[in-house]
């Protein structure tokens, strides 16, 4: 059993190295665990403070990706390298890395496909009141969308097995943490949630520039996740509140039409067919968005096949 404890960077010389010397180097069960540094750009000396304390694996980005594209790449790598399970935790220090060893045990006993640290969000005191609270709101909102009951849905200390991994396919380019979460809801995974406590916060978040426009990215990456995942919904719930709502006009034209003052309502007329024909392409597009999910679950099969072939087949 081999466990790649993966660190997306960037210019994290300051704390990458009480990052690398919490995370344990024995775990139960385990057999070997590599520490993979994924460099997102950075211009400081962070590669060679990794190098110091030992890292020997790395992925580079010549500039700034983000988030979601370093947890992609560093995964490819991790899988490539034979990782049976991919354990994520930030340059930061933010997480507790001696957690890890726990965070992997239900993985390795069959347990979960994929762990997740609760942070205990409400418990965090540099955590304003109104961050808390949006906290709390998001990951309502997730385990909504993805079916799931996971008191902290924005974590990103986070263990994958590998089997789940082949599964999941991340397209956003913000963070990966929420999208993941809905695949793996949709697709059926088994999730496990743990708490864990933060260690003191040693700097901003680089992710994002202020709560809003966080709230905004991670906004459009669960929409388009659920559209993914459950177009029908969506297109269901517009399409029939267009037709009951353009029936209304409609209905009153009729009315009045039939009494011999329809002449004077054609407002109504206009109004109620914008909204019947609005209603209607709705349920055109349910047909279509049908259709593209029916392609969309042959390609992903497809996909999973593709990363058995490339990084060979899943342990049993």
């Amino acid at each position: 059993m081999k466990v790649f404890v993966q660190i997306p960077c960037l210019n994290e010389e300051a704390t990458l190295p009480l990052v690398l010397k919490s995370i344990p180097k024995k775990m139960k069960n385990v057999d070997s665990v590599e520490v993979l540094i994924i460099d997102d750009g950075s211009t400081d000396k962070t590669i060679e403070v990794a190098k110091k304390h030992g890292v020997k694996h790395f992925v580079y980005h010549t500039r700034n990706m983000g988030l979601a594209r370093s947890f992609r790449d560093g995964v490819d790598y991790a899988l490539m390298h034979g990782a049976d399970i991919v354990v994520n935790t930030d340059g930061d220090n933010q997480y507790p890395q001696a957690m890890i060893a726990e965070l992997v045990q239900p993985i390795i006993t069959g347990e979960a496909d994929i762990v997740i640290g609760d942070r205990q969000t409400q418990k965090i005191a540099h955590f304003s009141p109104f961050k808390k609270l949006m906290q709390r709101f998001g990951s309502w909102v997730v385990n909504k969308v993805a079916t799931t009951n996971l008191p902290d849905a924005a974590s990103g200390f986070r263990a994958y097995s590998r089997s789940s991994l082949y599964k999941l396919n991340i397209v956003t380019q913000f963070s990966y943490c929420m999208e993941t979460i809905i695949q793996a809801g949709n697709k059926r995974l088994k999730i496990k949630s743990i708490a864990i406590e933060t260690n003191e916060k040693t700097r901003e978040s680089r992710l994002f520039k202020n709560i809003w426009q966080h709230m905004a990215r991670s906004g459009q990456a669960i929409m388009r996740s659920y559209l993914m995942f459950k177009p029908h919904t969506i297109f269901t719930t517009i399409g029939v509140i267009l037709l009951i709502s353009g029936s209304i006009p409609f209905i009153r034209y009729a009315y009045f039409f039939f009494i011999g003052e329809g002449g004077g309502h054609l407002q109504s007329l206009i109004l109620g067919s914008t909204m019947l024909v609005g209603s209607l392409l709705c349920f055109a597009l349910i047909v279509i968005a049908d259709l593209l999910q029916t392609n969309r679950i042959l390609l992903e099969d497809q996909i999973e096949r593709l990363k058995e072939i490339q990084y060979g087949k899943q342990k049993q």
